[in-house]
């Protein structure tokens, strides 16, 4: 049995240099344009968690997140891995030593097709403030493993929005 929409064409609605907007027969979407893909990473050092807040205007605010770029955006076949460690760099001084994949995932696969490859940063070294580039004002948070959780709480509660890729590490929390 065919899924539903599955064999319908696909129409583009909409597409800009970052983002295009596609129907397929009932489905609307989103997916990235040109190929681009995303990276998340999971920086730890020593003990700490490395985050990441910057604005967002989707969501017309500030956002907690783990470091994340876009892969292919400059560079077309640029390896995840080396996307993944100039984009923890240039967001959180941190520049890893070794970047190891964990595997593709998809955030919201009822709404858009992006998927993110989460990567880990392996022996990372400190060479900068990070902050991003081109006025991205990403302020850098180091949160001991044991506090995220609290750390979490207490964003939420000064009105940040939590992306969902935190649940990564905030599952054990959730279930004791």
């Amino acid at each position: 049995m065919t899924p539903p929409d599955a064999d319908a064409t696909v129409e583009t609605v909409w597409q800009g240099k970052f983002i295009t907007a596609k129907k397929q027969g009932r489905w609307e979407y989103v997916s990235r344009a040109r190929g681009i893909r995303a990276a998340v990473i999971v920086a730890i050092d020593e003990d700490h968690l490395i985050l990441v807040e910057q604005y967002r205007v989707p969501l017309g605010r500030a956002c907690l997140e783990l470091p994340a770029g876009l892969v292919g955006d400059e560079t077309d076949d640029e390896a995840v891995e080396i996307a993944a460690a100039r984009e923890l760099e240039e967001e959180t001084g941190y520049r890893p030593g070794r970047v190891e994949s964990l595997g593709e995932y998809f955030s919201s696969p009822g709404m858009v097709s992006e998927s993110f490859t989460l990567v880990r940063a392996h022996e990372l070294e400190r060479t900068g403030e990070g902050g991003g580039v081109e006025e991205e004002g990403i302020t850098v948070h180091r949160v001991k493993l044991g506090e995220v959780p609290a750390f979490v709480a207490d964003c939420r509660a000064r009105g940040l929005a939590i992306d969902v890729k935190l649940l990564l590490v905030l599952g054990q929390s959730f279930l004791t």
